[in-house]
């Protein structure tokens, strides 16, 4: 459940907010010399200002792989090279931009809910296999299964929490 929680917060973290965050190009696929590398391991990524990426490649012939690699991730990003250093602005997300993004992290929020639902019913299954099998009494079957919907009713608030903060980040102008 724990690993569904955290599959979320990475999902949720690369849903851009408008604000640019190096986070964003942590999963860039850069073609390195003939074998896919993150463009994290062949560039340094800072914040020029509030809006703007700088990424500078390490090896000066690696800026063009690098743009075309951030252009070709399909994150609406429009790269712009000056000499070295890799400027990526961050485009104005627009009214119904924003609502689309809702509608993907309510998506994606709803998929770890049933990751989490489907550990519980797993975890039931197993119980019951073991009361089958006459290694736990009926009792202790009853109070796991109890524990295990209290778990799953934690994780599943958690979510909750999760997505109603993004949703508040997203609508922020």
């Amino acid at each position: 459940m724990r690993k569904s929680l955290d599959a979320l917060r990475a999902d949720l973290g690369k849903v851009r907010t408008g604000r640019a965050h190096t986070g964003l190009l942590d999963h860039v696929m850069v073609d390195y010399y003939g074998s896919p590398t993150l463009v994290t391991q062949v560039a340094n990524i800072t914040l020029v200002d509030a809006r703007t990426i700088g990424v500078q490649p390490y090896e000066k012939s690696m800026v063009g792989k690098v743009e075309r690699a951030i252009r070709d991730a399909d994150l609406g990003l429009n790269p712009a090279t000056n000499g070295e250093l890799i400027r990526v602005p961050m485009p104005m997300l627009t009214e119904e931009r924003r609502r689309d993004m809702i509608k993907l992290v309510k998506s994606e929020g709803e998929d770890a809910k049933i990751a989490v639902r489907n550990i519980r019913r797993d975890a039931n299954g197993s119980l019951k296999d073991l009361l089958k099998k006459k290694e736990i009494s009926e009792d202790d079957e009853r109070r796991v299964q109890d524990d295990i919907q209290k778990l799953t009713d934690r994780f599943v608030s958690e979510i909750d929490q999760m997505l109603a903060a993004k949703e508040v980040d997203l609508m922020a102008v």
